[in-house]
């Protein structure tokens, strides 16, 4: 993803869901800034990001899609609270990315059952490209 605009509107999603409970943890707000570095992002588009409204995202790539998918169920975990209104949102990201419902459901209780809230590449990639074939 090369355009700028482009990974700031990813962020911007991803700020917008961050806020879906209610509030906005620190290390949500850390996570999200470490992903802005990755996405070589300026310090202060970042910070303006949280005064802005949601942009809706059209990514082209599936490869893409599963990445952000995954970046958002990352947020989702970081604060270390599950809230109903997140696991709601995510799956309907996840639809509207046109990704496959059951592909979202397993990498999320992947997720939910891993210790540390993280899953494999491999796995990650495996599981939506299962429900191709």
């Amino acid at each position: 993803m090369n355009d700028y605009k482009e990974r700031l509107t990813l962020l911007a999603e991803m700020i917008a869901f961050s806020v879906v409970d209610g509030r906005l943890h620190d290390r949500e707000y850390f996570f999200l800034s470490m992903i802005a570095d990755e996405l070589q992002l300026e310090k202060s588009d970042f910070n303006n990001l949280f005064h802005q409204e949601e942009y809706p995202v059209v990514i082209k790539s599936e490869f893409e899609r599963i990445q952000q998918f995954y970046r958002l169920a990352l947020l989702m975990h970081c604060d270390g609270v599950l809230h109903e209104r997140e696991q709601i949102k995510i799956h309907e990201i996840g639809i509207n990315m046109g990704l496959n419902p059951h592909a979202i459901k397993r990498v999320l209780k992947a997720m939910e059952n891993s210790p540390t809230k993280i899953i494999s590449p491999e796995f990650l990639l495996e599981v939506f490209q299962e429900q191709l074939n």
